[in-house]
């Protein structure tokens, strides 16, 4: 860990802020910090800024509610620049979308970036917005059942492409599940955060397991 003296602050005594979601590690906002609103988003472990339009400190959701919890808090290589990561509590804007950056200029065809949550934006799109002849609407309009059963079928044709030790069809099955586990998320209103922050609670017991059995082996 760095010392707060060692980050290089401008002339006006700020440094930016890239705020980053912990989960989807979409870029949520841009702001900036002062030494003063630095340590009070490290001590309360809530985002706070300087407001350079209005001149006076900021924290995040004091107002809107839609605080953003600090998961770190890191230094670029010159130490004059923060990425600050974070478990929000809900949109980073005040338009009221997640996150401030929603206006494209420019996007490569051929290296577009692949994520698990623009795949289960699309999934949710055919469910709002219909589209003939789409696979995944086809499964929305048959409805739980239908989906539940290509889930279990998927589920059948992971364990027997692993169990013929065949690697590379295991992961076109798994690939295959995870669609339509995603397609079972959105007809269910599960969000990926929301498995996140299961998968977060267990490893946090898993810790506290290991530690019990480290203090009972001794």
């Amino acid at each position: 860990m760095i010392d707060i003296n060692e980050l290089k602050f401008d002339e006006k005594g700020l440094i930016p802020a890239v705020v980053i979601d912990s989960v989807t590690k979409q870029v949520l906002t841009v702001a900036y910090m002062n030494r003063e609103s630095l340590q009070i988003s490290m001590e309360k472990g809530l985002t706070c800024f300087w407001s350079r339009s209005r001149q006076e400190l900021w924290l995040k959701g004091e107002t809107s509610g839609n605080y953003q919890h600090i998961v770190s808090i890191t230094a670029d290589c010159d130490k004059d620049a923060l990425t600050v990561v974070v478990e929000p509590d809900g949109p980073a804007c005040h338009l009221g979308t997640k996150s401030c950056f929603n206006d494209p200029v420019w996007e490569s065809d051929d290296l577009r970036d692949f994520s698990y949550e623009g795949l289960m934006e699309l999934i949710k799109g055919r469910k709002t917005d219909p589209k003939e002849g789409s696979y995944t609407t086809y499964l929305f309009d048959k409805g739980l059942d239908k989906i539940l059963k290509k889930v279990g079928e998927e589920c059948t044709e992971v364990i027997i492409a692993a169990k013929a030790e065949d690697r590379k069809e295991t992961i076109y099955e798994i690939a295959d599940l995870a669609y339509h586990v995603m397609v079972l998320m959105i007809e269910q209103g599960i969000s990926l955060e929301d498995i996140h922050r299961e998968l977060a609670s267990r490893h946090v017991i898993d810790k506290k397991v290991k530690q019990e059995k480290m203090t009972g082996d001794s």
